[in-house]
């Protein structure tokens, strides 16, 4: 059964059960922050049932709730954030911060952050370029869970990348994505509200195809062959260029509770001012999206949509109505 909770009530709940874990006022409420913009925007397996691993980790001592993180400037537009294996949500939005501030007095801000943890949504992070009307791409990695197009066991995780587009007076662009064919987090959330999962999400131990995500073992990169090579590219640019861990390197998140993920973040802004007048620019984004919605949609389509419409309508409807949550996270959260 689910209960509709006020976002504001959740993140009430959200930091109570943060601090109840010895975590700093300043870095619960971002934390919260970006667990509910995830929940707001329907994205829930990236929401607020997370807040019990992240929990956990920190009584098994793979997240430093006292971290020390500390940023390195190495170019007039590049820099390294060392995040101290703390909250990855922090550690990202802090660099994303970094590379505003980097962008708007170089034309193009690029950080790459290091020893971090699970950051959330993509999609909170290059909203934060979005509201200085820049542009953002953000990129992240994780433990090891798709199988690479071609292979029978697994190297990348589900890798996920994020672009965001400012516009004039239309909802902005927000394209988020994982390179594998779904986020491991959605098999989490149908496991949690006893769902069965499409056969074309991943495989079972044996390579066999799966409906019940509790038997899903790995995933399938999306588009195959296309897929899995940008699965690699994020592979490369979180992992590799941060110097952090990658691939089969990365700790088991739902398993190695005791060991730091040690994972990296790329985040890149650029100011269109340096390209082009940004009202122009801006102009010319609402221009697009209304031609786009123009379009004769194809049968069984209503409208044709942009990326991120729908989340940012789904999330119209839920700072109304209140964020869904089944029975188990609202009873973990008030306990």
């Amino acid at each position: 059964m689910n209960h509709n909770i006020s976002y504001k009530t959740l993140k009430e709940l959200v930091i109570k059960k943060l601090d109840w874990a010895d975590v700093r006022q300043n870095e619960a409420e971002i934390v919260a922050d970006v667990l509910i913009h995830a929940n707001l925007r329907g994205v829930d397996s990236h929401g607020v049932l997370r807040v019990e691993h992240y929990v956990n980790r920190i009584q098994e001592g793979g997240l430093n709730v006292r971290s020390n993180p500390k940023i390195e400037k190495t170019s007039n537009s590049t820099a390294v954030y060392d995040g101290d294996n703390g909250f990855g949500h922090v550690i990202a939005k802090q660099s994303m911060e970094h590379a505003i501030e980097i962008a708007k007095d170089h034309g193009v801000g690029l950080v790459v952050a290091k020893h971090s943890s699970h950051c959330g949504a993509l999609s909170y992070f290059v909203n934060q370029a979005i509201e200085k009307k820049l542009i953002g791409i953000a990129m992240t990695h994780i433990e090891a869970c798709v199988v690479p197009f071609g292979a029978a066991e697994p190297y990348f995780g589900t890798n996920p990348i994020a672009f965001g587009f400012p516009t004039q007076s239309e909802k902005p662009i927000i394209l988020d994505f994982a390179t594998s064919n779904v986020a491991f987090g959605k098999v989490l959330n149908a496991m949690e509200y006893g769902e069965q999962i499409p056969s074309d999400w991943g495989i079972d131990e044996e390579g066999n195809s799966t409906t019940d995500p509790s038997k899903l073992a790995y995933l399938s990169p999306f588009g195959g062959a296309k897929g899995y090579g940008l699965g690699m590219v994020v592979e490369i640019f979180s992992g590799l260029l941060s110097g952090s861990a990658f691939g089969p390197h990365i700790p088991k998140m739902f398993v190695d509770y005791k060991k730091m993920l040690d994972i990296g973040h790329f985040i890149m802004v650029i100011d269109p001012e340096r390209f082009i007048a940004v009202e122009g620019f801006l102009k010319n984004m609402d221009r697009m999206i209304h031609e786009i919605h123009s379009l004769t949609p194809a049968k069984g389509f209503a409208k044709v949509l942009v990326p991120g419409e729908i989340e940012a309508l789904q999330e119209e409807k839920r700072r109304l109505e209140g964020i869904p949550l089944p029975d188990s996270v609202c009873t973990y959260l008030n306990s």
